[in-house]
């Protein structure tokens, strides 16, 4: 295929882009996968060493894929092209670009049937079928979430085909009319969900022990497995690997400041991952349940809480409300990186780049999902459902290699080119780039063996 240069937008301005990648990095991993981790994993310990490993990869990683977005301003494989230093960089570099889009295609093949779970359960509280007006217990939450989730695959095939719809109709009307203008009214709307349901739980009896579980780290509970673990979920939390932020910051104006943008990003990630925390653990511990139930923490557990809170079917819908926008702001641009690197390295218009590309990721990423956990559950990948082979294989193995060849690209390739995309003092460029050079790959090895 030839490719064909499309022309390329830029973003409004810097809140602009700040929003959208805020959007980009919130998603589900850090209103679904980071609540139930702490729960898992110690509480205020695992807080903790998230603050301190996003400073100490996240940041520095999230200026790694801007440096290398913005530096050609093309799509998330030909980025790993053109010249540095004199010379031509060898086409081998442009597999980096192919992993990252093999693993947003391994992500969107489970995010976006996450995503038509959240729909049914918002379907099922307003038509009354998930019935919270009174206090309801486990058994009855792990019936509804059997029968609803794992025994109903058409069900949940449709509402995840509502979700792929919804990003579609946004994605069609392009970077700036479509993805840009969409997250500057969904990104607020998410705020206020976010602070109703925080105002909510913090204000409930016996709210006080579950923000002492959540805030008050029990350093015994802090291990080095710990620290490796939450560097993992940081890559997770951040989208950082599968070629997001390279893609979205290829649309950022060259006079644009990367360093106060990489870390606008980073707190604003951290932050309301934390907030998440706040809507979660008060209520939990004001009602007696334990919050170390994995991944069905909010899909299981926390509507046992609804069902005890005054309100509760309204502040459910405002939950799971919140949940799909935030999942939404992250998969219109997940599908970004893939329709991008499509339109340019062939002569496919955007509509049709987007229909094919949301086509052939529900036919066969979403619905094998979906039937891998019940018609289709006889079938493993390496002894994994379907559905947690997408989530292993995408988010063990090729988010961590493509961010550690993003790292050596730029020490080893880019060079004095990454420090001159920088533009920060000279001071600052040294430290970052030395880091980045010879300290990043490292953790990141650490990560990936500790993650296989």
């Amino acid at each position: 295929m030839t490719t064909e240069k499309v022309e390329r937008q830029s973003w409004s301005n810097r809140l602009a882009y700040v929003m959208t990648v805020a959007g980009a990095t919130v998603g589900f991993g850090a209103t679904w996968r980071f609540p139930y981790l702490v729960g898992e994993n110690g509480g205020g310990a695992y807080v903790f060493l998230f603050c301190v490993a996003m400073i100490v990869i996240g940041i520095p990683m999230i200026l790694v894929e801007n440096v290398i977005g913005r530096r050609m301003k093309v799509n998330a494989i030909d980025a790993f092209s053109g010249s540095a230093n004199g010379k031509k960089i060898h086409s081998g570099w442009k597999l980096l670009g192919y992993m990252g889009l093999l693993g947003a295609f391994g992500i969107l093949a489970y995010y976006m049937v996450l995503g038509g779970w959240v729909l049914n359960y918002i379907g099922s509280l307003v038509s009354g079928s998930l019935d919270l007006s009174s206090p309801v217990g486990i058994e009855t939450t792990a019936a509804y979430y059997k029968e609803s989730i794992q025994n109903s695959p058409w069900a949940i095939i449709g509402y995840t085909a509502l979700f792929v719809l919804a990003n579609y109709l946004i994605l069609v009307k392009g970077v700036v009319d479509g993805i840009e203008r969409s997250v500057k009214y969904l990104m607020p709307i998410l705020f206020i969900f976010l602070i109703v349901m925080v105002v909510r739980n913090i204000t409930l009896p016996g709210a006080a022990e579950g923000i002492k579980f959540y805030l008050m780290p029990d350093f015994s509970k802090i291990t080095p497995q710990l620290f490796v673990f939450v560097l993992g979920q940081v890559f997770f939390a951040l989208s950082l690997g599968f070629g997001v932020l390279i893609t979205l910051s290829s649309y950022l104006d060259k006079k644009e400041n990367l360093v106060k943008t990489a870390t606008i990003t980073g707190v604003m990630n951290t932050v309301i991952a934390v907030l998440a925390g706040f809507m979660i653990f008060p209520s939990l511990f004001s009602f007696g349940v334990a919050p170390n139930s994995g991944p069905t923490l909010v899909f299981q557990s926390l509507p046992i809480v609804f069902s005890n809170m005054w309100g509760g079917t309204i502040f459910a819908i405002i939950f799971f409300g919140l949940l799909v926008v935030a999942a939404l702001t992250t998969s219109l641009t997940i599908y970004e990186v893939i329709i991008t690197a499509i339109q340019e390295k062939t002569k496919l218009s955007r509509q049709t780049a987007i229909a094919l590309t949301l086509g052939v990721i529900f036919v066969i990423g979403n619905v094998p999902s979906v039937l891998g956990d019940n018609l289709w559950k006889e079938v493993t990948i390496a002894g994994k459902s379907i559905f947690d082979a997408f989530d292993y294989f995408s988010g063990n193995v090729l988010f961590i290699l493509t961010a550690l060849g993003s790292a050596i690209f730029v020490g080893f390739v880019l060079k004095d080119e990454a420090k001159q995309e920088l533009g920060a003092s000279q001071g600052f460029t040294n430290l970052w780039f030395n880091y980045v050079k010879f300290v990043i790959p490292v953790i990141i090895l650490v990560i990936f063996f500790n993650s296989l």
